[in-house]
């Protein structure tokens, strides 16, 4: 039987709109941020606001996976890049005219929150457009998608934060979201309306607890595989997204425009390792087994080391900069090759008719304590000022733990037959070997 090719119009048109959209969404995480550090100075502070921002994303992930599921995904694509452009647009007018940290606490807090409910749409539109041995390929896509945008909004919006300041960043994601959203208008995406006689909120509650279920009885693999990851964001990855801005802007004592270029480019190249991360796993798809995924896990805390040596060695600012973005570009290509096998894992043993709650629910359970994290190393940093190389050495040395925890539960875990047939939701769906986990 001759295989068709993923890139038909529909993908290809989604994949386009996320480019625009992401870089967007890319360059306004860079610059807000980035803003509220240079006007405050306060890792604390920032560290504060950033945990305040993700608990949106974490809360209307689930709903945007219910929302996924009942409404038609272009249309909550549409509505969403049209509401962030909105969003962008009133920012821009208020800015100057009220308290800095709360506008920007609150529009940061709707940005992640809009992200939040965006990407559960996004992810669980590619089994409707792909075939199921193309999901692991398409994911690698989406993947590389969202790293290409994160690697030219930081280092574009760094060069014009440094030259023109914040107003121009501004202007360009309004345009961004806006020609998104009028682009997606155009995709097809099959739909089948579900009746319910149902309220919305017996509906919400259903369906959480449906997806619950799923993951509690059905397929408790999931839920082992969502608590290592959520264990991993709380030490590594909130580490890594307080840990690079306030490094190269305080740490390092590096001129102020300089560090603000130089910022952009660290946040690219972490994009770049992102980017090429979803380009091996696309090339590797047949290679990479779940079972070997600690290695992956591994190989990311590790790269935390050379990053505290420089700066117990206390090597020059330069030179502790090329270390830091070097490990940093390594750590997210390992991480991205170890999300897209594992969401391709995810996608393969759920069934189609909820695969977007149980996407969105494994969201917001494997973020949920990411805010914790970015807090406390907030507020780590602040505490122990000249020596943040012992915040990443124990980062590193706790990463390690849970790597080393993990191995034996990705070790039991079954392969999925590639052209497995999809199957409606059963009542009492047998479980799998890797459920003795």
């Amino acid at each position: 039987m001759k295989k068709t090719s993923m890139w038909r119009r529909d993908f290809t048109m989604v994949v386009i709109g996320q480019i625009i959209s992401l870089f967007g969404n890319a360059i306004l995480r860079f610059a807000l941020p980035l803003y509220l550090l240079n006007e405050t100075g306060s890792a604390t502070l920032f560290g504060v606001v950033m945990a305040c921002s993700f608990i949106p994303m974490i809360v209307l992930s689930p709903v945007g996976g219910i929302v996924a599921d009942r409404v038609n995904k272009r249309n909550v694509m549409v509505a969403l890049d049209f509401s962030t452009a909105g969003l962008m647009a009133l920012f821009t007018l208020l800015l100057g005219h009220m308290n800095l940290v709360v506008l920007l606490v609150i529009t940061l807090m709707l940005l992640f929150g809009i992200q939040g409910a965006y990407q559960p749409s996004v992810q669980a539109s590619l089994p409707s457009l792909v075939t199921a041995d193309q999901l692991l390929p398409a994911n690698a896509v989406i993947n590389q998608v969202s790293a290409l945008a994160n690697l030219i909004g930081p280092v574009a919006g760094g060069a014009l934060f440094a030259v023109w300041g914040l107003m121009p960043i501004l202007l360009i994601s309004i345009a961004c979201f806006l020609f998104s959203a009028v682009m997606e208008i155009f995709i097809h995406i099959p739909f089948e309306k579900r009746k319910s006689e149902l309220g919305v909120f017996a509906i919400v509650k259903q369906d959480l607890h449906q997806s619950f279920t799923f993951i509690r009885r059905q397929q408790p693999v999931i839920g082992k595989i969502l608590a290592i990851v959520a264990a991993f964001n709380l030490f590594l990855s909130a580490l890594m997204i307080i840990s690079i801005p306030v490094l190269i802007k305080q740490t390092l004592s590096l001129p102020a425009d300089l560090s603000d270029q130089l910022y952009g480019y660290a946040q690219g190249a972490l994009a770049l390792g992102g980017l090429a991360g979803g380009c091996l796993a696309g090339l590797f798809a047949k290679k990479l087994r779940v079972q070997k995924a600690s290695l992956l896990l591994l190989g990311s805390a590790m790269c935390l080391v050379p990053m505290g040596a420089v700066l117990l060695m206390q090597a020059p600012a330069m030179v502790s900069y090329l270390v830091i973005t070097l490990c940093s570009f390594v750590m997210m290509a390992l991480a991205t090759m170890f999300s897209v096998m594992m969401l391709a894992y995810v996608q393969a043993i759920t069934p189609m008719e909820i695969i977007g709650k149980v996407i969105s629910c494994a969201i917001t359970f494997s973020m949920c304590a990411q805010p914790v994290g970015q807090a406390l190393y907030g507020w780590l940093f602040d505490a122990l000022p000249g020596q943040h190389y012992w915040i990443l050495f124990g980062g590193a040395l706790v990463s390690c733990v849970i790597a080393g925890f993990s191995k034996a539960a990705f070790g039991k875990l079954l392969d999925v037959p590639e052209n497995e047939p999809e199957q409606p939701l059963p009542k009492a769906r047998p479980r799998l070997q890797e459920e003795s986990i």
